[in-house]
């Protein structure tokens, strides 16, 4: 993908969700029953960061766990709802390819649903790197994309290529873009397993364990990895 397409990609990104922020959040006060057994990744005294963190809600699957929590998103107006309603944490707008923080600061990295919505491979390889920069050695990234081949997602998947191939659309194979409300239309790339593992791994990442998370809710099916620095 032309990376200057990709730049405008990431701005669209940003300013959808920033647009959707109030219903966005008001779809997602909970965190996904689904994603409750990733909370055992983490350990009393870990310093965890939220990477996308959205409204904050994450941080409720950690309410047995004193750790250290940080959330990072660029929307800045998700960041003033998650301020809003957890004021105790600590938030900041940053971007996810250039974090603000030194490197080794965090033994946990967490980031859910996030990584789809980066456009381009060098830039997707780029957000796994900037994790790594900035997680301890030994330390964990645990993260989640949408799994997009099946349903709804696998009609937009056919949509997108035969206009990639009619040369009527800049997206990349795999990339599609996901309504909400009629109005808005985010990125999203269509990730597999073995993509998310290749990708992981190319960053020198040790892949721990990796699966599908079915959320309880009948919500969207998630692929998760858990990889080691």
């Amino acid at each position: 993908m032309d990376q200057k397409y990709a730049q405008y990609l990431l701005d669209k990104t940003r300013a959808d969700y920033n647009s959707i922020a109030e219903d966005f959040s008001s779809t997602r006060r909970f965190v996904w029953q689904g994603l409750e057994p990733l909370c055992y990744y983490a350990s009393s005294g870990d310093k965890v960061l939220d990477l996308g963190c959205g409204n904050g809600r994450l941080l409720q699957i950690f309410k047995d766990i004193k750790i250290n929590y940080t959330g990072a998103d660029n929307s800045e107006k998700l960041i003033a709802i998650a301020k809003k309603t957890y004021p105790s944490a600590t938030f900041l707008v940053a971007d996810t390819l250039q974090l603000p923080f030194p490197s080794g600061s965090f033994d946990k990295i967490y980031s859910i649903a996030v990584l789809h919505h980066i456009p381009s491979g060098e830039l997707r390889h780029q957000f796994i790197q900037e994790a790594k920069r900035v997680l301890k050695p030994d330390g964990l990234l645990i993260l989640t994309v949408w799994d997009l081949w099946r349903g709804r997602g696998r009609k937009l998947n056919f949509k997108y290529g035969i206009l990639k191939i009619l040369r009527l659309s800049r997206l990349d194979f795999k990339d599609v873009f996901v309504p909400w409300a009629k109005k808005y239309q985010r990125y999203v790339h269509c990730f597999t397993k073995k993509e998310l593992v290749n990708l992981t791994e190319k960053a020198g990442f040790q892949v721990k364990e990796m699966g599908m998370l079915k959320m309880k809710n009948g919500g969207q099916k998630n692929i998760f990895i858990v990889a080691q620095k």
